[in-house]
């Protein structure tokens, strides 16, 4: 199944490529595409549960879907994912 995202707080390359690098190394999370101009993230996956766990994990990195909340910590995050992304 392809399943695609609207997020929040992606904001360059730094970011799309945290985002596809940390999202790949879940397991059953394939074909993992970030399109910063509009903000989307695109993958295949197997199981309905999958979807949940890679929400989970964007949270985690600073950038939640645009139906979840977004508050100063997760825009913070964001920041330090983005740098991490542009160093790799």
């Amino acid at each position: 199944m392809k399943t695609t995202f609207q997020v929040q707080n992606l904001k360059c390359g730094g970011c799309a490529n945290t985002i596809s690098s940390k999202l790949s190394e879940l397991e059953g999370i394939q074909s993992v595409i970030v399109e910063k101009e509009n903000s989307s993230v695109s993958f295949e996956h197997q199981y309905p549960d999958d979807i949940s766990l890679v929400k989970k994990a964007l949270r985690k990195m600073g950038y939640p879907t645009v139906d979840d909340e977004n508050g100063i910590l997760l825009k913070a995050k964001s920041y330090m994912s983005c740098a991490s992304g542009k160093l790799a």
